[in-house]
């Protein structure tokens, strides 16, 4: 069977070599990724300092209220559509711009198992943002396994290096203390923040997915690879650190790639049975508002994941997508 462009259509043959390789690398790196995830608590040049109270704002506030949904199988066609209908990506992008991409890395995962930022979509957002003039351009996260591992088998990292864009590693030293006012949980907790500080723009692009605990990872979700620190423990209050993360992080714009969600046994996933083809490209300044769309692609409505609510009653975004009036394109 043919792979597609965007699909998860793939030839079986090939797929299971991918998948034997990708299994023997995870059992290698989870180790190894274990003991970076311990030893990543607050720096130790950071313990004599207050904690930072916040990112800065990314946001281009004459853009606010932007979305557009591009419905299609082709990444590259639906993105470049979707960046066109919320106005260019000229419009968020000026040149002299340090731009920083966050991608859902998470994972010692390949790209077919639609578990991790698409490489593809990557590299074309990385490629507009220099062609609109960016300086420079970061990829980065904090994945849960080894993160060389993570950033390799996904595919981002030479995807990032196709673009000119370069890949930042969750070193320790570039994690400060931060707390969140109003915060119950990001309290003096250690945060990515010195790829933010020197960032201008902030992007963020992560996959359509089911999620064991918090019913569904998108965008919100996505910069929750922004925390250090023995992080798992906020799994036990998953809706509240989804939006407290909503409240912290105010992106330029995000981006969330519903062209195969994963509807099932999420977040890792594992199998194609996993998947479905829901060719659908969402764009926009508010995240609240793109990841209430992103829920009906997992056959839910917004109310039922509480993190949305609980965002929008923050104050984060607006969970009702349709009050932005949202350009509505289909390809077919």
């Amino acid at each position: 069977m043919p792979d597609n462009k965007s699909g998860i259509k793939t030839d079986r043959r090939e797929f299971l070599i991918r998948s034997s390789k990708a299994g023997l690398l995870i059992l290698s790196s989870c180790a190894t990724g274990y003991l970076f995830y311990n030893r990543n608590k607050i720096p130790s040049h950071a313990d004599k300092n207050a904690a930072i109270s916040g990112l800065p704002d990314f946001s281009v506030k004459e853009a606010g209220g932007k979305m557009a949904v591009v419905k299609g199988d082709d990444r590259i066609k639906t993105v470049n559509l979707a960046l066109k209908a919320i106005g260019g990506i000229e419009t968020y992008i000026k040149k002299g711009d340090r731009v920083l991409l966050k991608v859902n890395a998470a994972f010692a995962s390949p790209p077919v198992l639609s578990a991790t930022t698409d490489p593809r979509l990557l590299e074309e957002v990385a490629r507009l943002c220099f062609a609109a003039g960016a300086s420079y351009v970061a990829v980065t996260d904090n994945p849960i396994n080894d993160p060389s591992s993570c950033f390799a088998l996904t595919g981002i990292e030479s995807a990032a290096k196709r673009a000119g864009a370069e890949i930042v590693f969750p070193e320790k030293s570039l994690f400060s203390p931060m707390t969140i006012e109003g915060s119950s949980l990001i309290k003096e907790w250690p945060v990515f923040y010195q790829p933010l500080k020197s960032a201008d723009k902030l992007i963020g692009i992560a996959p359509v997915k089911d999620h064991q605990r918090s019913g569904a990872s998108m965008t919100m979700k996505n910069w929750y690879g922004l925390l250090g620190g023995r992080r798992n423990i906020f799994h036990q209050d998953i809706h509240n650190i989804i939006k407290e993360l909503a409240l912290m992080v105010k992106p330029t714009l995000v981006i969330l790639d519903g062209t195969v969600s994963m509807m099932k046994n999420g977040p890792t996933g594992g199998s194609l049975s996993d998947l479905k083809n829901t060719d659908t490209m969402i764009a926009g300044t508010d995240q609240v508002a793109v990841d209430s769309y992103g829920a009906m692609l997992l056959g839910k409505s917004p109310g039922e994941l509480a993190y949305i609510e609980k965002a929008h009653t923050a104050g984060a975004g607006v969970m009702d997508y349709q009050l932005l009036k949202p350009a509505m394109i289909n390809m077919s």
